[in-house]
């Protein structure tokens, strides 16, 4: 039997009523199945909002209940068509009885909490009762109330479960069911007068979990609209991802301190019966989600990262605290018999002062109540008053085996140091499943980004060179690493080793270090190579702290960066190919490179040497948000439409780009457009969107004839043959007083490339030479943009930016 739980996005409409009765007809078809619904979409929020109208005006009441109304009638409609009438009656009764207890209180003018929890508990009482009847129309079907199942003591809208009676009760009803499906409404329960309750926060997922737990279900699931717990909060960090496998006690973490996804308590039973609970996408089923187990199968390090606003901080300190047993006691004490929650504790080994967070809501209250408790030491001057610091934060690093790992609480506090997010409380248990510091609530978005890339993504340090691609960019690379060595040696305690270098004939390795003076004479001398041999030579070497540098612009090397990820070996490439592939390459390498600590660097991608990619990630990980993207991108077609004109060929200025080493070996691929597009899809994509090379718009110069050629010599006599059509092109501008560029554009998650008029009032208008720009307008730059401008094409600066990207992981 498997118990499975519906929240209010799952059954907001009729659309997603049938997906979810698709589900469950898919998961009975060879076993019974236990189904615990929500309200439908915010319906218990707006019921209770119309119980507190109705104290004010009456009307206002009735006018908010004949819209929950409306919605589910217009369900019923939509679904129901056996036994509509009997249906509708029922429904209407029931709202015939809210909109009496909405009377009663407007006349009472009293909402106690017994009235409220009757109020909430309507919303599942409908969604259980229309859903099990839409069910019954297709499927052996039958509805139950919770409340005649699920006992409680009287806090009406907290309540505790009674679980002896409750399993009794629901062991027999199940024990004397013969249908394969019964849908409950979670939430709600009643107390031993038969008055009804509600299990609070999360309550329908506590309730499925009772359910799972009386009937030692195999599997519980969770249905939700994401697909499993995730990293990070989705909605804060664009990189999250969900976590296939995470134990009981992670998820009680992670739950704790924030993921929404799953509340606390629902944990409970299903761990007393080690019960699997599976989190699971309603509009994506076939998404395997996040399994939570007691024993899972990836169990690396650190799992999640959560947090909680709205957080104060309360601080009993003073001298007279010293030696003096029972302060921590009475603390304590003070705070619970008022219910006050206490959601984070640390305390100096000097017992000099004890520190709690507490939700800002409660920050007041906890001050004068505990003023009052140590009135006589505070007047005695023993301790200092109270001191309560607000708008703060509780971000958590998550993970079981986090205590096998060393330094992971070092690289959490440097991460967070290096971003200038101040830490004001930290607390780890003895047990090391969580790490957690109180912040400042403004800082942590940036926390978690920062903290998120730090876990999550490119991160590992890498000393040992593996260089593929030794022409115009890889001979300069090499030269400034030999430039350099003594630099950084004397100043960043760094020794880089090329230990392997190839170009496409030859191969040569030295595990003690390649002498960068004759490197040619030894790769002259060296062994036939092959992709597949260069790669099992990198592989066989085992060295850790290993990089594989691509200088290469070949698509069949960009293919096998996967394979070096997978061996924990970092990837450092100017070659565009992978990032520019199908998103799911680009997304594979980038996970195959978190889970096994490879970091996969491409800076000079986009713009050579200039600092783009570097300068976003640090944009969108600090919180900002880009709106849009302005660029010239090319080097090599900036260079040539700054120096073509009427003087001059189009095919003549070509050749001097290519002869200057500004143009791909193929220079149609500049010309075309394709490489531009590749670097614009390439910022999308860091800047978190799910765009394809396909989906931008490439508004091409050249004519199709020159599109069409297969190689340089046929291009370069189509530039020849074409001569007229690029003259025009020019005089068209020049009319303008333009100039041409080719532009690049992204904005609302679309993007073109092409060739513009560039009037002398843009930025773009006195680029000169080879040189890129970035425009990057954002959350934080909306007007004025944040610019960046320099050499984009070249040997030594792309080479310059392959080094500086080596030394990032070096220095990570």
């Amino acid at each position: 039997m498997k118990v499975l739980k519906f929240g209010g996005s799952s059954v907001a409409s009729s659309e997603n009523i049938e997906n979810v009765l698709a589900i469950v007809a898919k998961e009975s078809k060879n076993e019974k199945v236990v189904i615990v619904v929500s309200a439908f979409g915010k319906t218990t929020d707006k019921l209770l909002a119309a119980a507190n109208e109705a104290i004010v005006d009456i009307n206002i009441a009735k006018n908010t209940l004949e819209t929950i109304k409306n919605l589910h009638f217009e369900i019923i409609e939509n679904l129901i068509t056996k036994d509509m009438d009997v249906v509708s009656k029922e429904v209407f009764d029931l709202f015939k009885r809210l909109n009496s207890i909405y009377e009663g209180i407007f006349l009472l003018q009293e909402l106690s909490d017994k009235t409220l929890a009757k109020v909430a508990s309507f919303g599942e009482r409908l969604s259980s009762f229309i859903i099990a009847n839409a069910a019954k129309e297709t499927l052996n079907a039958s509805h139950k109330e919770s409340r005649d199942l699920i006992i409680t003591n009287n806090n009406h809208l907290n309540a505790q479960v009674n679980f002896k009676i409750s399993n009794e009760n629901i062991t027999t009803y199940f024990n004397n069911n013969n249908n394969q499906v019964v849908i409950l409404g979670g939430f709600i329960a009643s107390n031993s007068s038969k008055e009804t309750t509600t299990l609070g926060r999360g309550g329908s997922d506590f309730t499925a979990s009772i359910y799972a737990a009386a009937l030692d279900a195999n599997e519980l699931q969770i249905w939700t609209d994401v697909s499993g717990m995730y990293t990070a909060n989705p909605r804060i960090v664009k990189q999250a991802f969900p976590i296939s496998e995470i134990s009981y006690e992670e998820a009680m973490e992670l739950s704790h301190f924030g993921a929404k996804v799953l509340y606390p308590p629902t944990i409970q039973p299903s761990l007393r019966k080690e019960i699997p609970i599976r989190i699971k996408n309603t509009f994506d089923p076939e998404n395997s989600g996040t399994l939570i187990s007691k024993n899972p199968k990836n169990n690396n390090g650190v799992k999640g990262i959560s947090h909680i606003e709205d957080i104060s901080l309360i601080t009993l300190e003073g001298g007279g605290m010293i030696g003096i047993p029972g302060f921590s006691k009475r603390l304590f004490e003070t705070l619970s018999q008022e219910k006050i929650n206490v959601v984070f504790i640390t305390q100096a080994s000097s017992e000099h002062s004890i520190c709690v967070g507490v939700y800002e809501n409660d920050a007041l209250k906890s001050k004068e109540l505990l003023e009052e408790t140590f009135s006589i030491e505070i007047t005695r001057k023993k301790i200092k008053p109270i001191i309560v610091e607000s708008n703060l934060a509780i971000i958590a690093v998550v993970g079981e085996s986090m205590k096998n790992h060393q330094g992971l609480s070092g690289q959490m506090f440097s991460a967070l140091g290096r971003n200038n997010v101040n830490v004001r409380a930290i607390a780890q248990g003895s047990s090391e499943k969580n790490i957690s510091a109180v912040i400042n609530k403004y800082d942590a978005k940036k926390a978690l980004t920062t903290l998120h890339e730090q876990f999550f993504e490119e991160k590992t340090k890498q000393l040992n060179l593996f260089v593929t691609g030794v022409g115009n960019v890889g001979e300069r690379f090499l030269a400034q690493i030999n430039q350099q060595k003594k630099f950084l040696k004397e100043n960043l305690k760094l020794k880089i080793k090329v230990i392997g270098i190839a170009n496409s004939k030859k191969m040569f390795f030295d595990e003690s270090g390649i002498n960068l003076k004759n490197w040619k004479e030894a790769l002259n001398n060296g062994e036939p190579t092959s992709l597949d041999s260069f790669y099992n030579k990198v592989k066989a070497c085992n060295l850790v702290n290993s990089v594989f540098v691509d200088n290469t612009a070949n698509k069949e090397v960009s293919e096998i960066y996967e394979k070096y990820l997978r061996e924990s070996i970092s990837v450092v490439t100017c070659n565009k190919i992978a990032c520019a592939s199908s998103f799911n390459n680009y997304k594979t390498l980038k996970e195959v490179s978190r889970k096994y600590n490879a970091s996969f660097l491409f800076e000079t991608n986009v713009g050579a040497g200039l600092p783009i990619i570097d300068t976003l990630k640090n944009l969108i990980n600090s919180g900002d948000r880009i709106h849009k993207i302005q660029a010239v991108l090319s080097g090599s077609l900036n260079f040539v439409f700054n120096n073509f004109d009427e003087d001059a060929t189009f095919h003549d200025v070509v050749a001097e780009a290519q002869k200057e080493g500004y143009t791909e070996p193929d220079p149609k691929i500049d010309l075309s457009g394709v490489d531009v597009a590749r670097k614009i899809l390439i910022l999308a994509r860091e800047s978190g969107y799910n765009l394809e090379l396909e989906d931008i718009t490439n508004n091409s110069f050249l004519l199709e004839e020159s599109l069409a050629t297969s190689n340089n010599k046929d291009f370069y006599d189509s530039l020849i043959k074409n001569e007229t059509h690029f003259q025009h092109i020019f005089q068209e501008a020049n009319d303008k007083e333009c100039r041409l560029k080719y532009v690049a554009e992204f904005e609302n998650g679309k993007a073109n490339v092409g060739l513009q008029h560039i009037s002398a009032d843009h930025p773009f208008y006195n680029l000169e030479g080879s040189d890129n720009i970035v425009l990057f307008f954002t959350e934080r730059y909306p007007e004025n943009p944040l610019i960046i401008k320099g050499a984009g094409a070249g040997a030594d600066v792309t080479a310059s930016g392959i080094f500086a990207d080596v030394i990032r992981i070096a220095n990570q």
